[in-house]
């Protein structure tokens, strides 16, 4: 299994980095390798968020892949943040789990964290995936951070 963790402290709110986060139809629009997505059966929460399943197909080199991932969003934390869970429930991930976690940091700025855990059921893929994983990683919060650029700031 390959885990890991980013951490980055960004200029915009939590509530402001959830809404960013949880719009996962629009990921094909800035995450590199999501080439397409699809929301179904979205329910809500007892209490403030929601839960859904998303269908995304993850596209790099030579490897093209789909799967399902159910998403449960929790939009308002005690602590003023936020987090988003994210379990893959079918596809070739034998476990894939990833947590969001907004918290607030000051003056409208945010602690974005994303812990990631994950193990493809074929080793071949594994290995591939497991020697670039950190560099996706830090690709993927990257690129969140410059789509928050683009909304927020477009002013």
């Amino acid at each position: 299994m390959t885990e890991h963790s980013e951490r980055r402290r960004v200029p915009y709110t939590p509530e402001q980095m959830f809404d960013l986060v949880a719009d996962v139809a629009a990921y094909p629009k800035f995450i590199p390798w999501i080439k397409a997505t699809r929301i179904k059966d979205e329910t809500p929460k007892d209490g403030p968020g929601k839960t859904f399943e998303a269908d995304m197909v993850v596209s790099f080199r030579v490897f093209r892949e789909s799967y399902t991932s159910l998403v449960e969003t929790f939009p308002e934390k005690p602590d003023g943040g936020a987090s988003i869970d994210v379990r893959a429930i079918s596809g070739p991930f034998k476990k894939l789990l990833t947590r969001y976690d907004f918290h607030p940091a000051g003056d409208g700025e945010c602690d974005m964290v994303v812990d990631v855990e994950f193990a493809f059921n074929n080793r071949l893929l594994q290995a591939a995936a497991g020697k670039a994983f950190g560099l996706a990683m830090r690709k993927v919060a990257g690129a969140f951070e410059e789509r928050a650029r683009e909304l927020y700031e477009a002013g």
